[in-house]
C-alpha cells in the first residue's frame, strides 16, 4: 500500500482569493475566540460587541471619537508600512511617535508667541525630524553591520517613552500644573485647526495626503519599484545596481518621520500639551493595522477607522463591567490569526507519495 505525506509548497504568486478572505476570516475568528473568553467570564458576548460597535460607530459623538483615534493609528501604520515594504521590520513606531511629540512640543514651549503660520509648519518639521532621526539610530547599524532592526527599534521605544517622562516630570513640567506630569498648555497658534465643533482635527488631512502619496510611490514610481526589489532580494537589487544602504537609511528615516508626525498631530490637535502616557499603544497597534491592510496605504485608512472603533468600543464596554483592555485582547487575537493566515496565503499543501511522485 502506497503511503503519502504532506508538505507546504510556496506559491509562485499569492492567491488573490486568499489575500482578500484571510483578513476577514482573521477578524471573525478573533471575535469568536474573544466571545468564548467573555462567555467564560460570565459576560454575554453579543451584548458586549453590540455596545462596543454601536457606541463607536452608531452615534455622531462615537463616530467623531473613532476618527480621532484613527488619525494617529493611520499615520503610524503608514509609517511602518513603508519600512515593511522593504522588509525592514520597524517595531519602533511607538518610540518614534513619542519623539515626534517631544520634538514638536519644544517649539511652542520655547517660543510661545510665534505666529500660527510659523508655529504649525515648524512643529511639523521638528516632529518629523525627531521621529526620523530616532528611526535612523537603528537604520545605521542595520545598513552597515546588518544588526537586526527588530530588537533595536523595539528597545528604543522604552528609551523614548522614559525620555518624555523625564521631561514632563522634570525640566518641562508646568510649575502651575499642581505637580501633574504635564507641560504648560500650548498657545492657540500651536493648535491644529479642528473640523467644525468636533474634536476631529486637520491631522486627518496629513493621513489622507500621505496615504495617497505612498500609494502613488508604491505603484508608479521608480523608487517604489526599488523598495519592492530590495525587499524581495537584496542580492538581486545589488546586482541591478541599486544602492541598498542608502535606501535602508532613507526608508527608515521616512518611516520614523511619518510616525513622528503622528505624535505632533496628537499633541497639537488633541492634547494641547506634552504629558505622561500620550499614546495608548498607537505604534504597536499600527503593526496590526498595516498587516491587516496588506501594506496597502489606502486600505490602511479604512482599517484604522475599524481599529479606532475597537478602541472607543473598548471604553464603552466598561458599561457592562468589561475591562477596556478587551479591545487590546481582540487586537492581539486579530494579529495572531492574520499572521497564521499568511501561511495559507503564501503556501499550499501538496501530497507527496513515498516514491516522490506528487499530486494535488
Amino acid at each position: 500500500m502506497e503511503r503519502h505525506s504532506y508538505k507546504l509548497e510556496k506559491r509562485l504568486t499569492p492567491s488573490p482569493v486568499m489575500v482578500f478572505i484571510i483578513p476577514i476570516i482573521s477578524v471573525l475568528l478573533a471575535l469568536i475566540l474573544g466571545g468564548i473568553f467573555l462567555s467564560m467570564t460570565g459576560r454575554e458576548p453579543l451584548a458586549v460587541y453590540t455596545i462596543m460597535f454601536t457606541d463607536s460607530l452608531g452615534s455622531k459623538y462615537g463616530l467623531t471619537e473613532t476618527i480621532v483615534k484613527a488619525i494617529p493609528l493611520a499615520l503610524t501604520a503608514l509609517g511602518v508600512s513603508l519600512a515593511f515594504k522593504m522588509k525592514l521590520w520597524n517595531i519602533g513606531a511607538e518610540g518614534q511617535f513619542y519623539m515626534g511629540a517631544m520634538g514638536a512640543s519644544w517649539l511652542p514651549l520655547t517660543f510661545p508667541t510665534l505666529p500660527v503660520y510659523v508655529m504649525i509648519p515648524g512643529m511639523v518639521v521638528l516632529g518629523m525630524t525627531a521621529g526620523g532621526l530616532w528611526a535612523l539610530l537603528t537604520a545605521i547599524p542595520r545598513a552597515i553591520w546588518k544588526v537586526n532592526e527588530i530588537i533595536t527599534t523595539l528597545m528604543l521605544n522604552y528609551i523614548a517613552i522614559l525620555w518624555v517622562d523625564y521631561l514632563v516630570f522634570g525640566p518641562w513640567r508646568d510649575p502651575l500644573g499642581s505637580n501633574f506630569p504635564i507641560t504648560a498648555a500650548f498657545s492657540d497658534a500651536a493648535r491644529l485647526p479642528g473640523l467644525g465643533d468636533s474634536r476631529i482635527h486637520s491631522g486627518l488631512f496629513f493621513a489622507l495626503a500621505i496615504a495617497v502619496i505612498l500609494a502613488i510611490v508604491f505603484k508608479y514610481s521608480r523608487w517604489g519599484y526599488s523598495i519592492n526589489v530590495i525587499g524581495s532580494s537584496e542580492r538581486a537589487a545589488s546586482y541591478a545596481g541599486m544602492n541598498i544602504k542608502r535606501n535602508i537609511l532613507l526608508v527608515m528615516f521616512l518611516s520614523g518621520a511619518i510616525s513622528g508626525l503622528a505624535g505632533m498631530a496628537e499633541v497639537s490637535g488633541i492634547i494641547g500639551k506634552l504629558q505622561h502616557g500620550i499614546s495608548p499603544g498607537y505604534g504597536y497597534t499600527a503593526i496590526i493595522v498595516a498587516w491587516l491592510s496588506k501594506l496597502n496605504p489606502l486600505a490602511i485608512l479604512i482599517v484604522s477607522v475599524l481599529f479606532g472603533a475597537l478602541q472607543v468600543g473598548g471604553y464603552a464596554a466598561q458599561i457592562e463591567g468589561v475591562p477596556a483592555a478587551v479591545a487590546t485582547m481582540l487586537q492581539g487575537m486579530i494579529l495572531f490569526f492574520v499572521l497564521g493566515g499568511e501561511i495559507f496565503t503564501n503556501y499550499r499543501v501538496r501530497r507527496v507519495s513515498r516514491k516522490g511522485e506528487e499530486s494535488k
